[in-house]
Parts: structure tokens; sequence; C-alpha cells
């Protein structure tokens, strides 16, 4: 079998390794394309997993940038499918895989969380085959949509997925007992983030003065840090934010991602983004791992009881959160193996998906 698998974003490369790794050990071909934003080649070359270079994903600035990559996209697409004949292909709503995918008549998987980037889904949707979103995803996409009992995160932070190295304490050099506050900044370039924003730099500022007192402080960025900042740079390879997550007490976090996955690790999060909540965080706010919270003042007020709250007491409500859930890695697996006779399985009975609870 030869699969082709579209990474758009870093948090992508996490979604689809361990599908990847599986498959090849299986003896199967995996090609990989992907964009070059943030860290992803690093975390791709990370995991030994070679790719396709994609570009940046725009030709210029703004919406006008974008739409001319999705042209450039589709003819890259379409060479790469005449050389490498994907029987396959998945991807986290790629609108250019997808339009090439249906004209070679390959079925496209498609997974989403994401209830407002409704531009992108009216581009992919209708040449996908299947469309797949965690059960908290607040509408329906049509008759090819289907539910998993589970969250993107889980894809790599499943406690059968994920073994959390606790020897990241020596190299962030935390004391015994010494606390740890993440701070994870965006860049605010992604097209769903036009005419949003975080807190200002003099805001983060005081928020990096208040979490100092009770803790040691680093930063994870898309963007270049100011100098002011540049002292509490997380200086470790992005394979590692996850063990930095799981040892933190608190992240405060531009990133509803990072939240998200702060929720699975049982490390509460302080979302600072001007976004309406998405059906995942909402469903960690109400599981009290995640506070969308706007001022400064309500923030350090925050920061202060959790820093006093025992960490067993987020790891019960994280416990709470993730019972009863499926491994989304096995069921993929299951899904693309034979993708014909298991999408027939799942539409008629979604509940089969119970088979994947562990």
């Amino acid at each position: 079998m030869k699969i082709l698998v579209d990474i758009i974003h870093p948090a992508n490369v996490h979604y689809f390794k361990n599908l990847v790794q599986s498959l090849i050990l299986k003896g199967d071909t995996v090609t990989i394309t992907s964009r070059d934003k943030d860290v992803t080649f690093a975390l791709l070359n990370a995991y030994q997993l070679d790719y396709i270079n994609l570009g940046k994903g725009q030709l210029g600035k703004g919406a006008i940038g974008k739409a001319l990559y999705l042209i450039f996209a589709c003819l890259r697409f379409s060479y790469i499918f005449i050389h490498k004949k994907p029987s396959i292909c998945i991807s986290f709503g790629s609108a250019p895989l997808a339009i090439v995918s249906y004209f070679f008549r390959v079925p496209h998987i498609a997974f989403d969380d994401t209830e407002h980037t409704k531009l992108n889904k009216s581009f992919y949707i209708p040449f996908s085959s299947l469309v797949f979103t965690p059960s908290c995803f607040e509408y329906s996409l049509g008759k090819k949509h289907i539910t998993f009992n589970g969250y993107m995160e889980l894809f790599y932070l499943h406690k059968n997925v994920f073994n959390p190295d606790i020897s990241v304490r020596y190299n962030l050099k935390l004391k015994e007992n010494e606390k740890l506050t993440l701070f994870r900044f965006v860049s605010w370039d992604a097209f769903h983030d036009i005419g949003q924003k975080g807190l200002s730099f003099h805001d983060k500022m005081d928020l990096i003065y208040e979490a100092q007192k009770h803790s040691k402080v680093y930063i994870s960025s898309q963007d270049h840090l100011t100098d002011e900042l540049t002292e509490y740079k997380l200086d470790l390879g992005p394979e590692q934010l996850h063990d930095v997550l799981y040892q933190a007490d608190v992240c405060i976090s531009e990133g509803g991602t990072t939240a998200a996955e702060c929720a699975m690790l049982g490390t509460p999060s302080i979302y600072i983004n001007s976004l309406p909540l998405m059906g995942y965080l909402k469903d960690a706010k109400n599981h009290k791992l995640l506070f969308d919270l706007k001022t400064t003042v309500e923030i350090k007020a925050k920061m202060r009881e959790i820093y006093q709250t025992p960490n067993e007491v987020f790891q019960k409500q994280k416990d709470v959160m993730l019972q009863g859930l499926i491994n989304p890695s096995k069921f993929l697996l299951w899904i693309v193996t034979d993708f014909s006779k298991n999408k027939k399985i799942i539409k008629s009975n979604p509940n089969y998906q119970e088979k994947f609870i562990e």
C-alpha cells in the first residue's frame, strides 16, 4: 500500500507520526509532504521521517498569498501523484491534497477540530472521502463527517503512546521541588488569526515577573524573542516540548494546541487568546484544566491559585476527562489498513470505534 500524508503545521507531525511509523514497519510505502512552518522540519528530522518540501504555505502576504499557494500546491501534488501513485491520502484539512486526490480518484481522509476555520472547510470537505473530528466538535460537517471519542492530541499523548522523559528537569536546571512555568507565544500569521491578538508585550512581562516569584520561567515561541525575553528561551529540541509540559506546574499559552496538550497531561493552562474557545478547549475548561482569562489581574490571581494547588488535583481532573476515550492512533491504523471495507463499517456503525478504548 502507498500512503501520502500531508503536514501543514507542526502539530500534524505529532498527529500522524505513530501511524507513519506503524505503516513503515508493516512494509507500506509512505510519502510525507510538508510545509516549512515553525519547527515542522525540525520535528520530522528528529523522528527521522523523510519529506518533500512544499514551501512556506503561501506565496505573498494575506489571503492573496494563500490563494496563489493553493494553485501552486495543487500543481505540485499533481506531479507527486503521477510519480508516487498513492492509494490513500491523509491530512489535517489539507485543501490542495483533497482537491488533487479527488481528481486522481484516490481516497482522502481528513481530520479537523477547529470550528472557526470555515473557509478552509469549504475547500477540502467536498473533495474528501471521510472527515473525522473529535466528538466535542460543535456542528455537523455533512454526510462524510464521523466523530471519534477522543481528541487530536491523544494521537501522541495517549497514556499508551506517550512516555515522558523526566530527565528533562535536569536539562531545565530545576532544583528539587522547584516549580516550572512555561509561556507559549504564537506567531499570529495563520489565516484564522487575522484580526486576533494575544496580550501586549508589557502585559507579558508583567506576567513573567509574577511567575518568577513562584517558579522558574521558560518561553516557547514561534516568533523571534526580543532581547528582554531571550534569557527565558526554552532551548531544547521541539520534540521535547511535551516532556516540558508534563513537568510544568502551569502553562500560559496563546496557542490552543499547547493548551489542549496540557489538559491531556494534567497540567493546568491559562489561555490568553482573543479567539473563541473551540470544542476541545471548552472540554478542558469544563474539567477545570484550562482557564480562559483576558486581563493580567485575573491571570495573576489564577497563577497564584494554581501554584498553591497540589498537582494531584489536576491529575484527577485529567483522568475524569480522558476516561473511556479511544486510542486514535490505533483507530486510524485500522481505518487505513483496509479503507474500502472499514469505511463502510465505521459509517454504518460509528460505535465500532469502542474496540479501540484503552
